[in-house]
């Protein structure tokens, strides 16, 4: 159902463009071509369609939790976009292959390392599944952060667009780990890139990285 992605991408940008006045201009910054990783903060429901029709004809997958398949129609939008199930609580090789596949046909993978939902916009703690992902497949991270979509739910009753404001940041890659640290530095890994994703964020939606700084002991500068 790949090929029904031009059909649904423009009636996706014309939906969203109705709820939402987007400041997306910084997305022009995404690469036009090539493998890469993209790491975004989760709000709720609405950035994953908002990547997907605004970045297209980029292919770009992500995860979605395996219960998706089990409405109709989320099942129907998940499969155009080739979307990533994932077991949630287990440690789901089969998704993790998936991924690299995604990377290896030289398409964007979105990962949303918080892997839930924060509804008020502040950023929770990130987890290590992209550390493993990056390092295996050697793709560049992006990150992207958005922020305004927290008050969708409240400005739909009132009849009203929401802002949503979407900020990219410079790409890099992971350093492999010395040997023997590859707990730890995947850890450490983990908070370097959720602090690229709150360097994009207003003050307000750090949450819990706020006050830090990311370094570049973990990181390597490359270009995308």
């Amino acid at each position: 159902m790949k090929g029904s992605a031009h059909i649904v991408a423009p009636i996706a940008r014309a939906i969203l463009g109705l709820a939402c006045r987007l400041d997306r201009a910084e997305l022009a910054k995404i690469p036009k071509k090539g493998p890469l990783i993209i790491v975004t903060n989760h709000v709720n429901f609405l950035e994953a369609p908002l990547l997907y029709a605004f970045l297209y004809p980029r292919d770009i997958a992500g995860f979605a939790k395996a219960e998706t398949w089990r409405n109709p129609f989320l099942a129907l939008l998940a499969t155009i976009w080739e979307c990533v199930p994932v077991e949630r609580g287990v440690n789901d090789i089969k998704s993790m292959r998936c991924a690299l596949d995604v990377l290896a046909q030289g398409r964007i993978l979105n990962v949303m390392p918080e892997g839930t939902r924060s509804h008020d916009g502040r950023l929770g703690r990130g987890h290590g599944g992209i550390v493993a992902i990056a390092l295996h497949s050697g793709a560049p991270i992006i990150p992207v952060a958005h922020f305004g979509a927290e008050s969708i739910w409240r400005n739909l009753r009132m009849g009203r667009r929401t802002d949503v404001c979407f900020r990219v940041g410079e790409a890099f890659r992971l350093r492999q780990p010395e040997p023997g640290r590859a707990k730890s530095a995947r850890a450490e890994a983990a908070d370097e890139i959720m602090l690229r994703i709150a360097q994009l964020l207003p003050q307000k939606y750090r949450g819990e990285y706020a006050g830090r700084e990311a370094s570049s002991r973990q990181l390597l500068s490359a270009k995308a």
